[in-house]
């Protein structure tokens, strides 16, 4: 069986064909798209990550496919749904860093809270001692708002509880059994927002969650609570996000990932010029500017999509996805995901 990698490092690229014995694989480090659809031609199989966006058009171009696997738990960069009416399956990793994430939105939350950022560039920088501006504040006994109480969601509580905070979250599915051991207090978005010092997003993107954070409801935030998003950019209203801060309603934010992600890596990969018109959408070009102003306000603490990027995390992303592979191969489908 013809399957064919996309986005995968050299290392990786060893590993897998390490996992897969026999199997007739072909790796590349570059994202699958329109222009570069000739090299998965006659895959019976594709593998990518999330920068690929494997549409309608994508999915016509390759009537071969039976399996779509993504090495991510998201599968918003998927037509599911219609890969499926293709008869075409779909798989992904569910589990592989429900720690590890949960871990790096501490990180975040730390940094910011302690201002080691700016700490860190007036000693490094200036050789500056003086701790003007640098005051920080506890954790302990501070509300900490959790969106989405999935497994990433109930480890965040978990480290939270060993910081001796206060957990209230927002699911639409609450897990009381969960709740009572961790002493975590379910509550509508709203409540969540206004009483949270620190709100931190860990829901998965769907259609119904995309904008869940808005300029309607993030002028209800806590005035001085800080935003922290590991999830999806999509999740949070770029524009609400920008508003909230030059208005001081959020004293700062910690961003993994932005809305509108990819124009940001088109950009920054083939330094375009960032005029309007080189963009599909209005929304697309305004989104840009959003996320630069975000990237460069000293209040917004932002990394490169990384808060999964661990050793231990790719190694079972690594195994999962051979292991979906090989399972559906040998007619045991397994992680199959449904629109």
């Amino acid at each position: 069986m013809k399957i064919v990698f996309f986005e995968i490092s050299e290392e990786d690229q060893k590993i897998l064909a390490g996992m897969l014995p026999g199997q007739d694989a072909a790796f590349f480090k570059e994202k699958l798209s329109m222009q570069n659809i000739e090299l998965a031609r006659g895959a019976e199989v594709i593998s990518v990550f999330i920068n690929s966006q494997v549409n309608k058009e994508i999915i016509d171009a390759l009537p071969g496919i039976k399996l779509i696997t993504t090495a991510s738990a998201g599968t918003d960069h998927i037509d599911v749904a219609y890969a499926r009416s293709k008869g075409i399956a779909a798989a992904a990793v569910p589990a592989y860093g429900s720690h590890t994430v949960a871990e790096f939105a501490f990180a975040l939350i730390l940094a910011l809270s302690r201002k080691i950022f700016p700490a860190y560039h007036y000693l490094r920088e200036d050789n500056d001692f003086n701790l003007s501006n640098l005051m920080g504040f506890d954790l302990y006994q501070k509300t900490l708002g959790i969106v989405g109480t999935g497994r990433i969601g109930k480890n965040t509580a978990r480290i939270a509880k060993g910081f001796e905070m206060k957990t209230i979250a927002y699911d639409l599915h609450p897990d009381e059994k969960f709740a009572t051991e961790y002493g975590v207090e379910y509550v509508n978005l709203p409540a969540l927002l206004a009483r949270s010092d620190i709100v931190t997003i860990h829901t998965p993107y769907t259609k119904e969650t995309h904008h869940l954070i808005n300029r309607e409801n993030i002028a209800g935030i806590k005035k001085g609570a800080l935003l922290i998003n590991t999830a999806r950019g999509e999740i949070v209203e770029a524009g609400a996000l920008v508003w909230a801060l030059n208005e001081g309603l959020i004293a700062g934010a910690g961003l993994d990932v932005f809305e509108g992600e990819r124009y940001m890596k088109e950009e920054m990969a083939s330094l375009v010029d960032s005029r309007e018109e080189a963009f599909e959408t209005k929304e697309g070009f305004r989104t840009l500017l959003e996320n630069n102003s975000l990237i460069h306000d000293r209040r917004v603490i932002a990394t490169p999509h990384m808060a999964f990027f661990s050793r231990e995390a790719k190694t079972n992303i690594l195994e999962t996805t051979a292991g979906n592979i090989k399972n559906f191969i040998a007619g045991t489908p397994s992680n199959i995901v449904l629109p």
